[in-house]
């Protein structure tokens, strides 16, 4: 199923798909990185949405219209943060992707974008956390073929490389 899944350096808030996914923090009211860029693209009735959720845990993943961005909607996921891998960050990040799939097929969405998740002020490591994503994104692909394309939304040449590495360890 890799040929439904790609990585690209973008800016995921300028993409025309169905869903992005926000690498979001429990409060799901904002923050820095790819959680600023989406809250500030998507304006501020994304933040009044996000208030009526109530957070979300790490490992659960919520959804929200995209309001002023190209995507219909947003899927709010929480990522770990990296403590050395004993504390089941593994399993945490695993189960980001695989809630953020399931939300995203439910609304109906054909088309959905993933930051790197966890990978910038959690400190996840990069090439784990990329080798985690393209296993749960392929294998949550196979047995859902109304997904036509995911993709693998990434910043500079460390995440590239390391999202690129992990899909052709896929065979892609």
């Amino acid at each position: 199923m890799v040929d439904r899944l790609e990585v690209r350096q973008a800016d995921i808030t300028t993409l025309p798909v169905d869903a992005i996914v926000n690498a979001a923090n429990t409060s799901l009211l904002g923050g820095g990185g790819v959680d600023g860029a989406i809250h500030r693209a998507a304006g501020p009735r994304l933040l009044e949405a996000c208030r009526t959720i109530g957070g979300c845990p790490t490992g659960e993943a919520r959804i929200t219209p995209g309001f002023d961005l190209p995507a219909r909607w947003v899927i709010h996921t929480v990522g770990p943060v990296w403590h050395g891998g004993h504390r089941g960050e593994d399993e945490l990040i695993a189960s980001c992707y695989r809630e953020s799939l399931a939300l995203a097929e439910r609304a109906g969405a054909r088309t959905i974008a993933f930051p790197a998740i966890s990978t910038g002020a959690y400190g996840f490591p990069m090439a784990c956390a990329a080798r985690i994503a393209v296993a749960e994104i392929a294998a949550w692909l196979q047995g859902h073929p109304a997904v036509d394309r995911v993709i693998l939304v990434v910043r500079g040449e460390e995440a590239l490389h390391a999202h690129r590495d992990a899909l052709a360890e896929m065979g892609g």
